[in-house]
């Protein structure tokens, strides 16, 4: 009877040991991923009155698994600083900071809160911004761009009936819900051995398929990618250099690629260190000058996140990682601009 028993307690730590490697190796694979289809991608299946696209994928239980991933906490910033001198793509307005109030001002104004004495001489700092929504680090919101006679973006929704003077009234950025996601890396121009890729070079699916062999990974159903040209090497303090940057900003990627990366591969929002993701000049024989804008965010539902600064992942081979951004709550506007996401390892 002795022996049974301890022939049974082997065979219970044996099946108790399997079983936990089992949920183990269960929690390193990526979550059921659902609203994807391959060879179709995600489209407007979330019901006629989504606004989020294919982040509707992104669960608590996606959420927690690129967490669970999480090994040594090292953050990388992806933001650029953005000032009054920085580049932009030339389509949107430029940017002013301006000193609304001053030290010396309130001082010289006298109108401190009513009823209060100031003996200490307190006064403050605040600033009035003129800002374009599409600058500096960002993501694309759904009703960025439109088609079609009746200016319709993402769902179906129309210009006549969601524009208006103050901001769009469906799809703006307060509609992009807060993003913790697994995310790839992408290093084209280092698979290259290149620190850039020369301007107007359009990224192939072969250009990403030989990246990411290169770097022993793969993008899964409901990840994010971001995609390393390099044009972000020169964007120093401010990206005040415009003539540098304005020609390494037209690397990017074809309507060939954007469409691997949904169909194929199941990408949730994809990236770039460049202000439009795509090449520039589009093919002559698209039917935009930006088709992969039209493909992503109107056809597909997908965001698209632009200026993120890679370069120190790409430094650091960081490969894979945990990508975090939450963007301004502004009413209208049909970006979330001057972010600061990071990447944690």
């Amino acid at each position: 009877m002795k022996h049974k028993t301890a022939i049974f307690i082997t065979i219970f730590s044996g099946a108790a040991a399997i079983w936990g490697l089992a949920a183990a190796t269960l929690d390193d694979q990526p979550a059921a991923i659902s609203g994807w289809a391959r060879g179709k991608g995600w489209g407007w299946i979330w019901g006629k009155d989504d606004e989020a696209g294919s982040l509707n994928a992104l669960t608590d239980s996606t959420r927690l698994a690129t967490f669970r991933r999480i090994e040594k906490g090292k953050i990388y910033d992806l933001g650029v600083a953005y000032d009054r001198e920085s580049y932009k793509w030339p389509g949107h307005s430029p940017g002013e900071i301006i000193t609304f109030r001053s030290p010396e001002g309130v001082q010289r104004q006298g109108d401190k809160p009513q009823g209060h004495k100031n003996p200490s001489k307190s006064a403050w700092h605040s600033c009035a911004l003129f800002i374009s929504d599409n600058v500096a680090t960002q993501i694309d919101g759904l009703g960025h761009v439109t088609m079609g006679a009746d200016n319709h973006w993402y769902n179906g929704f129309k210009e006549a009936d969601f524009g208006g003077d103050f901001g769009i009234r469906r799809c703006d950025a307060t509609t992009i819900p807060p993003i913790a996601v697994q995310a790839v890396l992408i290093d084209v121009a280092g698979q290259k051995g290149l620190e850039q890729l020369p301007p107007h070079t359009a990224i192939t699916p072969a250009d990403l398929k030989a990246a990411l062999e290169w770097e022993k990974e793969d993008l899964h159903p409901g990840e994010a990618v971001f995609i390393r040209t390099g044009a972000l090497r020169h964007w120093g303090e401010n990206g005040s250099n415009h003539q540098v940057l304005g020609g390494y900003d037209s690397a990017g990627i074809n309507l060939e690629s954007a469409k691997w990366l949904v169909e194929e591969k199941g990408a949730v929002l994809i990236g770039a260190d460049t202000s439009g993701l795509e090449v520039a000049p589009a093919d002559p024989e698209a039917s935009s000058f930006m088709p992969a804008h039209l493909y992503l965010l109107i056809e597909q539902g997908v965001h698209i996140g632009e200026f993120h600064y890679l370069e120190d992942l790409a430094r650091d081979k960081v490969y894979r990682f945990t990508y975090i951004c939450l963007v301004n709550k502004i009413r209208g506007a049909v970006a979330g601009f001057t972010l600061r996401p990071i990447a944690v390892r």
